[in-house]
């Protein structure tokens, strides 16, 4: 059994982060972000566990107790802890979402004369980063943020992870807040301009622990190391620091040792949610809104890309419902491109600093959740696309046993798509008017409609071939059984007419009679099996002799072509 700890309080005071290069902003008052928090969360396909394992254990089975190396610990969730834990904020949450949702997220209580019944959310969570040094590029300034928490997600029948990062930050410039939001959450470098830095990427990231040290550091100058890997592997490599994060998890294409092997899924950039407090979001631009919203990076008062393009950037990427003086929360804007949910409000307001009610424990909690979901739902049918894939380049349909492995994977990816459907597939969590268009937004903006509706046909498709298979080979069967029946009966009525024998044996030494029983034995069943390779000829040749208005010529060729079938010139 694992053991579940609380991870302790972080000891890290908020590190200010210090100034970077201003080129990024031509505005020398560029807007200043009071408070900054970013929250990662990476999906990842999980593909296999260690070979030779004999038990085939759940995957965060292997990341408990008994493996004292591994840094992740089993997070004891505020419903499980001791009565303080839970505050205002969590009971928030949780009445937020509609009830087949509550029992996916928190599960259930134990009730009178019940057992409790656990959330098929597994979380584990690791304490020993506490803060990242980030350098957006090699002649900027570096600055430090505060690493609020690092999670991994693991979800019943469905084989994802999802790597949970939450950073916090105050005092940033909004063209420092705009580069963390670019360039940080990447898995691995896109490419490398002529003198060989990284692109839309950070120059160097270094993990922190709470003393300052530093336990892990980016490779994006590694352009070789990149190339070498993606040629021998034709797969991207993870970058250094993000693979350290994800230990003892390892890639796939990794030659390390690992009893959990990922692989991606998505876009190698992680969805992000974003939260940024500043002193008058009025004061913002609309070229601002659009890089927070689509998160372009840093730039001039320009607009990122065409007016056409950006024509209903409103219509289509904001949520306006208080953008206003009043409300429960004034001047604020919410912003989804389905790969990130940005927040975007007054830090003056008293609303925002409200732990248990403001908009910063909303987006937290609920909007977390929110977001969440959306993501769980698309990296699951993601997996099961991949599924379906990799057991058809595993089939060799001359191979018995590859067909038989090839339909146990159908069948068993068949039965867990059917738990994921009843389980996590929801169109509707919350009749909260904010929380229900904020999902409506997500999902539709990730097309989770579409790619639900194209990987359930695929499903369909896959188990009704299997399912005609099966019939033919029975129909198949059916039929030799019945040529073999029909051409038996002749010999058996024939010799059991009126209940004699040609051969009376029963007199016979016993020596003799077994071996005539041999003999009639081995006769008998070579027949039997002749009769059984002409069957598919045989049964032609019963079709043409029931068909009553064929000559019998004809009838009489279809009985030589059982032996006789000449080759089609």
């Amino acid at each position: 059994m694992a053991v579940v700890i609380r991870p302790a309080a972080p000891t890290l005071r908020r590190m200010q982060p210090a100034a970077i290069d201003p080129r990024p902003s031509a505005a020398p008052g560029a807007a200043q972000v009071h408070h900054l928090r970013q929250i990662l969360l990476w999906p990842l396909r999980l593909v296999a566990l260690r070979r030779g394992d004999e038990v085939q254990r759940r995957p965060w089975e292997l990341l408990g107790a008994d493996r004292p190396a591994s840094p992740w610990r089993r997070a004891m969730d505020e419903y499980s802890g001791a009565p303080g834990d839970f505050h205002e904020r969590h009971y928030h949450e949780f009445v937020t979402f509609l009830p087949y949702v509550q029992q996916f997220l928190y599960g259930e209580g134990r009730g009178r004369g019940g057992d409790a019944s656990p959330s098929s959310m597994h979380v584990f969570r690791r304490d020993d980063v506490r803060a990242v040094r980030l350098q957006p590029r090699l002649d900027s300034a570096a600055m430090a943020l505060e690493v609020v928490h690092v999670d991994l997600y693991f979800f019943e029948d469905v084989d994802i992870v999802l790597l949970n990062v939450e950073l916090a930050a105050d005092g940033l410039a909004l063209p420092q807040a705009q580069d963390v939001l670019y360039r940080f959450g990447r898995g691995y470098p896109s490419g490398w301009d002529d003198t060989g830095r990284p692109l839309h990427t950070m120059a160097a990231v270094d993990w922190l622990d709470a003393e300052g040290r530093v336990l892990a550091s980016s490779d994006a100058q590694a352009r070789e190391t990149y190339l070498a890997f993606v040629g021998e592997h034709r797969a991207p490599r993870i970058a250094a620091h993000w693979e350290f994060m994800l230990r003892p998890l390892v890639p796939d294409h990794s030659e390390l040792e690992g009893v959990l092997r990922y692989r991606q899924i998505e876009y190698y950039r992680m969805p992000l949610m974003a939260y940024l407090a500043v002193d008058d979001p009025r004061a913002l631009t609309r070229s601002d809104f659009i890089r927070l919203g689509l998160v372009t990076g840093a730039g001039d008062a320009e607009l990122p890309f065409g007016e056409q393009h950006l024509a209903d950037f409103e219509q289509r990427h904001c949520y306006d419902r208080f953008w206003s003086d009043g409300g429960a929360a004034p001047r604020t804007r919410y912003m989804c491109n389905g790969h990130a949910l940005v927040v975007v409000g007054d830090a003056r307001a008293e609303f925002y600093r409200c732990r248990e009610r403001g908009v910063l424990a909303q987006f937290r909690h609920q909007h977390f959740m929110l977001f969440l979901i959306a993501h769980v739902q698309k990296a699951a049918l993601l997996m099961f696309s991949d599924r379906l894939v990799d057991a058809l380049k595993r089939l060799d349909i001359n191979d018995p046993e590859s067909v038989k492995q090839f339909k146990r994977a159908i069948r068993g990816g068949y039965a867990t798509f059917l738990r994921f459907t009843h389980r996590y597939w929801f169109h509707e969590v919350s009749e909260q008017a904010q929380a229900r268009a904020l999902f409506q937004m997500c999902t539709s903006q990730l097309g989770l409609d579409p790619l639900y509706a194209e990987v359930k046909e695929r499903m369909h498709d896959m188990n009704s071939y299997l399912d005609a298979d099966s019939l033919r080979r029975q129909a198949n069967t059916v039929v030799r059984l019945t040529v073999v029946t029909i051409f038996g009966l002749v010999g058996t009525v024939t010799t059991g007419f009126l209940g004699m024998n040609l051969l009376a044996m029963a007199e016979r030494p016993l020596v003799e009679r077994a071996l005539a029983f041999g003999v009639l034995f081995v006769a008998i069943a070579w027949l039997t099996m002749y009769t059984i390779a002409k069957s598919k000829r045989l049964s032609d040749f019963l079709d043409v002799l029931s068909e009553e208005t064929l000559p019998w010529r004809t009838r009489l060729g279809a009985l030589l072509r059982v032996w006789y079938h000449p080759r089609a010139k």
